[in-house]
């Protein structure tokens, strides 16, 4: 079963578009799935289905700027709002809410990618007690951006082209991503090693990449980064929330593994427990190599099975 759901953006401007997908059988619980920046949550749809193979509902929806939610609110491609960087979050909450309202006490789990990561983490500093559970997928630690950066974003929504994009930013912010890559064509090839994964995400139409993210919007990017840093971020998390930390080993996003454990070893310091899991050889996206695929998805499923029980 297949349920379209709607609800309105923390930013009060847009209209978010969301699926709630059922499993034929008698579900165990319920996994929030997160996209990450310039994509849209249908490029996960391998995994969708194995979950809903494992017994779990899942829910996802196209944040603000992205996928379906800017098709439906013509003009908003790449513009997240002006309520700042939390939007995304309280976003996913509202859908939470909607989806807990819709099939109420069962096990509520999150799974985030990249900026999906980010926004998991923002959301279990403040909602976490609300969860059995969360995956955080090629997350990244301390992330390199420079103070002339940051002030170059800043003045250019204080001199008012917040809604303007100015496409140097996101080269200055992700442009060393391909740094190891070896020849570049499409310049996205941090993201996959596989060609076909290169050019399904270059070409698709609802990738918010194919288009420039206003100056506001990249601001609160950052903004999204900096609230989720260090022991100050981990110790608002709920010691007792089981967390999954997984990514490959050749993600320039978590700096080649480094910042993934960072970001483990700011929660194991403030009380946590955390799995954490490199697979060796892969980069950013490895849920979408065709030879690891299956089991990073079996891994996720068997950590929310052992809550379950």
């Amino acid at each position: 079963m297949l349920h379209e759901v709607s609800f309105k953006s923390f930013n009060e401007r847009d209209t978010v578009y969301g699926w709630v997908y059922v499993p034929a059988c008698k579900p165990k619980g319920i996994v929030q799935l997160i996209h990450g920046f310039g994509e849209h949550s249908r490029r996960y749809f391998h995994m969708i289905v194995r979950y809903l193979e494992a017994g779990y509902i899942v829910a996802a929806d196209d944040h603000v700027g992205h996928g379906k939610t800017a098709v439906e609110n013509p003009g908003t491609w790449g513009n997240w709002g002006e309520k700042g960087c939390h939007t995304m979050m309280e976003d996913e909450h509202s859908l939470k809410k909607l989806v807990c309202k819709m099939y109420p006490n069962l096990p509520y789990f999150l799974f985030g990618h990249s900026m999906g990561s980010f926004i998991a983490r923002d959301f279990i500093a403040k909602y976490g007690s609300e969860l059995a559970g969360v995956t955080i997928c090629g997350t990244a630690g301390q992330f390199p951006v420079s103070d002339e950066l940051m002030k170059k974003m800043e003045d250019l929504v204080a001199s008012g082209k917040g809604d303007e994009a100015d496409p140097s930013l996101g080269g200055d912010l992700l442009g060393w991503m391909c740094e190891r890559c070896g020849e570049i064509k499409l310049g996205n090839e941090w993201i996959c090693h596989n060609p076909y994964v290169q050019q399904d995400h270059a070409a698709d139409p609802f990738d918010a990449f194919t288009k420039p993210t206003a100056n506001r919007s990249m601001l609160d990017f950052v903004g999204m980064m900096k609230v989720i840093e260090g022991t100050e971020w981990a110790e608002k998390v709920p010691v007792a929330l089981p967390i999954y930390n997984i990514a490959g080993d050749e993600d320039p996003v978590g700096k080649y593994g480094e910042g993934v454990y960072q970001v483990s070893n700011w929660l194991i310091s403030t009380g946590h427990s955390v799995k954490t899991k490199l697979y060796s050889g892969y980069r950013h996206e490895i849920h979408n190599y065709a030879d690891l695929k299956d089991q990073v998805s079996d891994g996720i499923i068997a950590f929310m099975d052992s809550i379950v029980g």
